[in-house]
């Protein structure tokens, strides 16, 4: 018997639907996610002051999830986005999983700020032998970590779970390279780009002969030849694949993950001119137009769940995967002042680069209005959202690092303000060697911070309670401090298995922090 392509993609449909099941009082579930967004890119106030770049943006939709939830002040990534992405799916801390900078293109082709190892050459370290393939779902991916994602543990357990938007899990042909092999049931333009090609339906969003690049956009051609801006195209099939599970009583998963607002700084037509008018040059106001789409499509999504009667019962947890760009050109303005008053951005671990705004809405049961200065991080999503899914009895195959947070939410929780926050950087973002992004490790112990510097071999320690911007370096003056935190950095590095770099000089690895201190 013949089966037509129609009844063949129902099988299909129905094969990855194995599992859903009506269950309409178990909460709804979408994770927010944009791209290189800085902490202080927006007119929500993350940290105690409102801050000069807080007053460029206009982003009335995030002040309004704001306003239904919890501002988390103090949430951490990693510096760049593979290691915060798949921190996310995994539970796991970028050191454990040894996936710790953005992913390579093809399967066994190592890179270290974009360059293959090979070329890039480096006087002074060798970097270490990481997971440039990833995380695999299948643990057959050599340079990948074996994981259990949390989407399949939610589609194992009744979610209907859906990928929208930028992936960036893995590189061409590992089965991460799919969020269907991520235990989604539903994928629309996931795939292993980075980044967008093109932001502009009138480009055919990169899939134009003239100007197709591997970051082309998949699966958007409704759009291909009108003024659509990629961020709403995504925004407009996102609410789309909602209404199946909503009308049927399935709870769901939306893992929403916008392009913007990486390069190209493709500025959103609809909202530039406010901001050239406001005196803004034409990179910067096309960046703060981008930012504007999001909060453009975070409003329609917010519109849509009050429209289904559905706001109540879901938890939206919004954040950026890195902090925001501070080095590139497009984005007009001086560079390293992006940030501000952070410093650096992307690529380094000093607040800048993985300080970044998040906010967590979860209808009546948010202490809604709130601000939280509790430290939180990327691998705390993975429990938090099985925790709020009711999720108690999973197995995975790797060691989960992250705590859920779902009481911070609430208002009634007892996370440790004090717990150390990893953040191991063993790379350079670019090829270029810049003081404030290169190899580095950096740990977060209540209002203390330590940074090594792994060229120099340098320990700093800041004091984030009094410098936030992280201007005095404390470590001659606070010497006992010093050695509390270097000898917690060195047990975390230990306790996950962290890869250090090797001097070139000697072929050693660098020392531990621990080491260091007891060599004064």
């Amino acid at each position: 018997m013949k089966t037509s392509l129609r009844t063949a993609a129902s099988l299909a449909l129905a094969t990855q639907l194995v599992g859903c099941s009506p269950e309409s009082d178990r909460p709804n579930i979408v994770l927010f996610l944009i791209d290189d967004m800085g902490w202080a890119d927006s007119s929500v106030a993350f940290g105690d002051d409102v801050y000069p770049r807080n007053l460029i943006f206009e982003t009335p939709n995030m002040e309004r999830l704001a306003a239904q939830g919890v501002t988390m002040s103090a949430a951490y990534v990693s510096s760049t986005s593979s290691p915060t992405r798949n921190s996310i799916m995994t539970g796991m801390n970028s050191a454990r999983s040894r996936h710790t900078n953005y992913g390579a293109k093809f399967l066994d082709t190592p890179t270290d700020g974009g360059d293959k190892l090979e070329v890039l050459k480096d006087d002074v370290l060798v970097p270490t032998d990481w997971n440039y393939n990833g995380i695999d779902p299948t643990g057959t991916v050599p340079h990948a970590a074996h994981c259990t994602p949390f989407p399949q543990i939610l589609k194992d357990n009744g979610y209907y779970t859906i990928h929208v938007g930028k992936g960036h899990w893995a590189p061409m042909g590992v089965p991460a390279a799919s969020p269907l092999n991520m235990g989604f049931c539903v994928n629309v333009a996931g795939q292993i780009v980075g980044r967008a090609n093109s932001y502009y339906g009138e480009d055919n969003y990169g899939n134009r002969s003239d100007i197709w690049s591997w970051h082309a956009t998949h699966n958007m051609c409704e759009y291909y030849g009108t003024a659509t801006h990629l961020s709403d195209a995504l925004t407009l099939e996102a609410l789309k694949t909602l209404d199946y599970p909503i009308d049927n009583n399935i709870p769901f998963y939306l893992n929403f993950c916008h392009h913007a607002v990486h390069t190209p700084i493709q500025g959103d037509k609809r909202f530039i001119d406010k901001y050239l008018a406001k005196g803004l040059d034409h990179q910067q106001a096309a960046y703060a137009s981008l930012v504007e789409g999001i909060d453009k499509s975070l409003g329609e999504l917010l519109d849509y769940l009050e429209t289904k009667g559905v706001a109540d019962n879901t938890l939206i947890i919004f954040l950026s995967d890195n902090g925001g760009d501070c080095i590139h050109p497009e984005k007009g303005g001086v560079k390293h002042t992006h940030n501000l008053p952070l410093r650096s951005g992307k690529g380094s671990v000093y607040e800048g680069g993985i300080r970044v705004p998040m906010i967590a809405s979860w209808g009546s049961k948010s202490a809604n209005g709130t601000k939280t200065t509790t430290p939180v991080v990327a691998e705390d999503i993975f429990a938090t959202i099985l925790d709020v899914a009711g999720v108690n009895d999973y197995m995975t195959v790797q060691t989960v690092d992250g705590q859920s947070f779902a009481e911070l939410i609430t208002g009634s929780s007892s996370m440790d303000y004090n717990r150390p926050i990893l953040t191991h950087f063993p790379h350079q973002w670019r090829p270029e060697v810049n003081d404030d992004i290169d190899y580095m490790t950096a740990l977060r112990c209540g209002d203390w911070k330590l940074v090594y510097r792994h060229r120099t071999l340098a320990l700093e320690l800041y004091n984030l309670a009094t410098d936030l911007g992280e201007q005095h370096n404390l470590a001659l003056s606070e010497p006992e401090q010093l050695r509390t935190l270097a000898e917690a950095m060195t047990a975390q590095l230990k306790a996950k298995g962290a890869l250090l770099p090797t001097l070139r000089a000697t072929g050693e690895c660098i020392p531990y922090p621990d080491q260091l201190i007891n060599q004064l």
